[in-house]
């Protein structure tokens, strides 16, 4: 009986995780296909992330961050400052280094556009679901946080 019991939570588990990803997937689609209209690969995409997110960094770093050889990820960024993306500045506490960041227009793309664009399928399947239908997903999301957050407690 409990083995049952057992076996009926990871297949619950394993369903919730793949809904979570596929609603993820759904959110972000939008965005992603601002990305391929930026004809960005899958590795400058990576180099983009890493380095939005963290406020720029050395090339030692975002080598280490995305798992990719220095030539390369150098190739990577040098063709991405080409294309008007990053930046190489000066390091502040050691001049001989430079860190590679997000130009402004990034930046201003990240922060104004991304969150509209993430934003988009949410509002769109809101205005179809009912008041109902609304409360109930914010009640199982709010559930789900607050079981979730008993195990980092």
């Amino acid at each position: 009986m409990a083995r049952n019991r057992a076996s009926d939570l990871h297949q619950t588990a394993d369903t919730i995780e793949r809904q979570l990803r596929e609603i993820r997937d759904i959110i972000r689609r939008p965005l992603e296909g601002e990305f391929a209209r930026g004809q960005l690969t899958a590795p400058q995409t990576s180099v983009m992330q890493a380095i939005f997110h963290s406020q720029g960094m050395s090339l030692k770093d975002l080598c280490r961050r995305v798992g990719l050889a220095h030539s390369t990820t150098s190739g990577i960024v040098d063709r991405l400052a080409a294309r008007g993306l990053l930046e190489r500045k000066p390091s502040t506490t050691d001049r001989r280094f430079t860190i590679i960041d997000a130009t402004p227009v990034v930046r201003d793309f990240m922060a104004k556009q991304a969150p509209r664009l993430l934003a988009q399928p949410l509002v769109t399947a809101l205005k179809r679901a009912t008041a109902a239908e609304v409360r109930l997903i914010i009640d199982g999301l709010e559930t789900l946080h607050r079981v979730l957050c008993v195990l980092h407690d």
